[in-house]
């Protein structure tokens, strides 16, 4: 690579940022690994990372009253996003869901069993095919969870009132999915 009039230096220099911007571009490609899980953070959640930047900072905001870590929330919002999406439904239900199941608490245990975030009883690990999958990890959870309500969204045709109360088990009580639905218009809808 021969670019005539510069010095040498400069010529590796240009070189070398060149490689560097290179190997940025496919590590951005690429999603990346972390102790969460092994769901890899995928930042093609957002359209673009304005998109990306604005609803981190609201719902970080709406959650800063429940989970006082900045880093920990940013981080649980962008995995409730890219869990909710992959399964095609809206990250504010699944942060509704998530608010009334467990208050947040990744380590949250019901008195029927229940497991995590999302309360997913342990006997989804086994019909979802993971049978040791480790409810407490964060990503895990998430995926099951999320995975649990699509396919009750699928079984009553995408009624979801009807399908929340499938979720929580309370089939036909009108209590659970009322009480999501209060909590996604007190603090995860758009005002």
């Amino acid at each position: 690579m021969s670019v005539p009039g510069l010095p040498s230096a400069w010529r590796l220099r240009t070189l070398g940022l060149a490689l560097w911007a290179l190997a940025q571009a496919s590590s951005a490609a690429a999603p990346t690994a972390t102790p969460w899980g092994h769901i890899p953070i995928h930042r093609d959640a957002f359209p673009n990372r304005f998109a990306a930047e604005v609803w981190l900072a609201d719902m970080s905001q709406r959650l800063s009253v429940l989970v006082p870590g900045r880093r920990f929330r940013l981080r649980l919002l962008e995995d409730v996003r890219y869990a909710a999406l992959r399964e095609g439904l809206r990250p504010r239900v699944v942060l509704a869901v998530i608010e009334v199941e467990s208050a947040f608490n990744p380590y949250a245990i019901s008195p029927r069993g229940a497991l995590g975030l999302m309360q997913v009883m342990p006997f989804w690990t086994k019909r979802l095919g993971e049978p040791t999958a480790n409810l407490f990890r964060i990503r895990t959870n998430l995926r099951m969870g999320c995975h649990i309500l699509r396919h009750y969204l699928n079984r009553h045709r995408g009624d979801l009132f009807t399908a929340l109360a499938a979720y929580n088990g309370s089939n036909g009580l009108p209590y659970y999915p009322d009480r999501v639905y209060r909590v996604f218009h007190a603090r995860w809808f758009h005002q």
